[in-house]
């Protein structure tokens, strides 16, 4: 690569004052820094700690989010802050917000990606989203998006967390603090941007029907209450069937696969269900009249993925070594592997980088669109090299 191509990552792990400016410090490696990508634990002051950045920096555009835990070259945590800047000849990079997500989700992708019409014209295109996953479902914004983009240019991302409170969180534009949003950047490559999805769970038991759903609620699987089916497959214990807190646990380690046309599943994270009406909540759209399968996975499979991710991703490289990688992976992947595991995970990602940095955070839904119209992702790993 060209020596004026370059990418820095920084990583405080403390939520010190002054954590945003440590991490800025050490990401910015190189001259003429094109973009700053924040992922931070809202343990931090955020609004002084973008405001610090942006001294820092001298304005460079920044994007970033609040997450459920970061990831550094040296490995997952949580309570910091991670900053990867890159820059130099080989990138044009152009930046947008979107807010008021929640009121319509599909415009404030179309919105988001209109920023690709401000960059140069380079070989490899991509545009990175980072959304409130709370705000309703997003695969609205992929759609959005990709009205805007069409084929020929991949989206990649994730949802913001907020250390698994579900109850708000926050994204980052330039010294701006928002929620209810959508930030973006569309970045133009002199060299390959790759992307991998892959996330580890494997089909249990006979397909079911989706014979009525509405958005992200499925209301009955083969003609029963779609609740009282998921829990007679799982053989779930009492406690599940009554308590909220217990079905959720359960429901970390056994998601929905959405069956698809080209043969891969698509995973829908189970958020909850109504003991009322005996209905289960996902985070994102399950279509009525598709077929379901409950999934499971183990450690072993989680990291099988996390390989295979990372290779996909590095396929149009031919041998070369990335400039560095981001990941996005589900806050119910970490919740499978445990403590030893994620770890495992990011040293894997580490090793397929080559020694190039690493970045990412645990998300509440990840986005990847690189063929076809669907793109968001649950409980799933995404990978995106930068050349």
């Amino acid at each position: 690569m060209p020596s004026s191509r370059w990418l820095g990552v920084g990583h405080a792990d403390t939520s010190g004052p002054d954590a945003g400016v440590r991490a800025t410090d050490q990401a910015l490696v190189g001259d003429d820094a094109k973009l700053l990508v924040v992922f931070a634990s809202e343990s931090h002051d955020l609004s002084a700690m973008v405001r610090q950045i942006s001294a820092r920096s001298g304005g460079v555009p920044l994007i970033g989010c609040t997450t459920a835990g970061e990831i550094a070259t040296s490995g997952p945590g949580d309570a910091g802050v991670v900053v990867t800047a890159l820059g130099g000849d080989g990138f044009s990079v152009a930046t947008t917000v979107a807010t008021g997500l929640s009121h319509d989700l599909r415009v404030a992708g179309a919105h988001a990606a209109d920023c690709l019409g401000s960059i140069e014209d380079r070989a490899h295109r991509v545009l990175l989203l980072l959304t409130d996953g709370l705000a309703g479902d997003q695969q609205e914004i992929v759609r959005g998006a990709y009205g805007v983009l069409g084929a020929g240019v991949p989206i990649v991302g994730g949802c913001a967390g907020d250390e698994l409170r579900m109850t708000r969180t926050s994204q980052l534009y330039g010294d701006r603090v928002l929620t209810d949003a959508v930030v973006a950047a569309a970045i133009g490559s002199d060299a390959p941007l790759g992307i991998g999805v892959r996330h580890g769970w494997r089909k249990v038991g006979e397909p079911m029907l989706v014979t009525r759903s509405g958005g992200n609620r499925v209301y009955t699987l083969d003609d029963r209450p779609a609740l009282d089916v998921y829990l007679e497959r799982l053989a779930a214990p009492a406690p599940a069937r009554a308590s909220q807190e217990e079905l959720a646990r359960l429901a970390l380690t056994h998601p929905l696969g959405l069956g698809r046309r080209d043969g891969e599943e698509h995973v829908r994270f189970v958020g909850g269900g109504d003991f009322a009406d005996r209905s289960l909540s996902c985070i994102a759209d399950v279509p009525q009249g598709g077929l379901v399968w409950i999934m499971e996975g183990d450690a072993a499979s989680m990291l099988e993925a996390t390989d295979a991710a990372c290779s996909d991703s590095l396929a149009s490289f031919e041998g070369r070594s990335p400039l560095g990688m981001l990941a996005f992976d589900c806050i119910a992947r970490r919740g499978v592997l445990g403590d030893d595991g994620i770890r495992k995970e990011i040293d894997r990602v580490a090793l397929s980088a080559a020694g190039a940095p690493v970045a990412g955070f645990y998300t509440y839904g990840e986005i990847a669109r690189t063929h076809g119209l669907s793109g968001f992702h649950n409980q799933t790993l995404v990978v995106l090299s930068i050349g």
